[in-house]
């Protein structure tokens, strides 16, 4: 093997070491090394030279020199490898003053500065998440929401307070309020029956106007969104404008009315269908299926309205990664990318639904009269408007409007749980 060869591989092992250390280590072999390998060679090969011939002695001279050079440069990468740990180590003890002060404690005292150190993480983390702590960090976002925040108190915020202190007292209006305790609440639900007729009627209302109405906007708002942009607001404007139409009571008067010319008593009487008029309004089994129809018609309202906006800030790229996933027809894009993604859209019209199911009043007045035939159009706002604004009884009616208010915020709150599984 000649010498040049050698040295190759000499140099290899140099650069193989300078690679792995950051030191100045020389594992080349030293003379005596190479005098060791040269007398091995020589000597197989004085042997073997007279038998096999020069070439096959060259051959078996560089196989056995590789060899030797292979476990030379395992045995030096050891020795480096060893070398670099125990310079780091020493470097870091030197560097660090960690090593250096942890020396000079016991086990008992870093285990006891370790707790107080976590119990004084927890002080820290639960000061950042108090209330004030965040008020002070964010105090130009609260001054700028201050004007809103004073007015939404004023009038909306003190009013359900004070009514439900009011509503253990008895105010009349003229005099101050009266504590009586628990009586108006006593009295609403064991002694007053056209409550409970009321409250059953607003519980159909709410029941069955509520998810109808709920899911009825947000599938006609996803038809529209598939339009092109002119005709989708030209669609939108006719199914929203029912819900702003002034004269919508006066139009269901003119079709519900007990005459034979009233629109659905004269389409009924012309199919056949009936012999004569029905007292539409003025038939106590007719009238909360009247009701709960107009109440549909009326429902596609503000809650529509943010459904369509919502729809439009659906991330298209979505349905790409969707399809991607294994979602295959359009019911699956609804249920997996389309309403997780409006989530926000969906509890806002869950909570105008809620309102409005639980609200019903104007219809039921305008259309079936307050009082209505036997109660049968009654509901909890109209009860709450006949002692509030026609006897002046304050304190019971705050009672209606606490029952009423409770009614809502549980309501809320299971919608709430329902809208957080949507997309599992």
């Amino acid at each position: 093997m000649d010498d040049k060869k050698k040295s190759d591989i000499l140099n290899m092992l140099h650069d193989a070491a300078d690679d792995e250390l950051d030191i100045d280590l020389d594992i080349s072999l030293d003379d005596e090394d190479e005098a060791v390998f040269g007398e091995a060679v020589t000597a197989d090969s004085l042997d073997d030279a007279e038998l096999f011939g020069e070439d096959a002695v060259k051959a078996e001279d560089d196989e056995l020199f590789a060899k030797a050079m292979q476990m030379h440069k395992k045995d030096e990468m050891d020795k480096a490898r060893a070398v670099i740990e125990e310079e780091k180590q020493a470097r870091a003890e030197k560097t660090d003053p960690r090593y250096s002060y942890a020396k000079t404690k016991t086990d008992a005292e870093l285990e006891e500065e370790f707790e107080r150190g976590r119990k004084n993480a927890q002080l820290v983390a639960k000061k950042k998440n108090s209330v004030r702590y965040r008020m002070k960090r964010s105090k130009a976002s609260y001054a700028m929401m201050a004007p809103y925040f004073i007015l939404f108190f004023t009038f909306t915020v003190l009013p359900v307070v004070m009514s439900i202190g009011l509503s253990f007292t008895y105010f009349n209006m003229l005099e101050a309020p009266k504590f009586n305790g628990w009586a108006n609440y006593i009295k609403l639900f064991l002694h007053d029956d056209i409550f409970i007729i009321s409250l059953k009627n607003t519980l159909i209302f709410a029941v069955v106007t509520g998810p109808i109405s709920y899911i009825l906007c947000l599938l006609f708002a996803w038809i529209i969104n598939e339009f092109r942009p002119k005709v989708r607001t030209f669609l939108t404007l006719i199914f929203y404008a029912p819900s702003i139409c002034g004269n919508a009571y006066m139009v269901w008067s003119l079709i519900l009315s007990s005459d034979r010319y009233g629109y659905l008593n004269g389409l009924l009487m012309k199919l056949g269908l009936i012999d004569e008029q029905r007292l539409w309004m003025q038939d106590a089994k007719y009238i909360l299926p009247c009701l709960i129809v107009v109440q549909l018609w009326l429902s596609l309202g503000t809650g529509f309205l943010s459904f369509i906006a919502g729809l439009q800030t659906v991330d298209k790229s979505l349905y790409e990664a969707a399809a991607i996933d294994g979602v295959k027809n359009r019911w699956q894009e609804l249920w997996y990318v389309t309403l997780p993604a409006m989530k926000p859209q969906l509890m806002f019209g869950a909570v105008m639904q809620i309102t409005q199911s639980f609200a019903v009043a104007d219809i039921s007045i305008q259309l079936a009269g307050n009082p209505s035939v036997n109660y049968a159009g009654s509901t909890v706002v109209t009860h709450l408007l006949d002692y509030g604004s026609t006897r002046f009884d304050m304190g019971y009616a705050s009672a209606i409007a606490t029952v009423l208010f409770l009614l809502m915020v549980g309501t809320n709150k299971l919608v709430q749980r329902l809208l957080r599984r949507v997309g599992e």
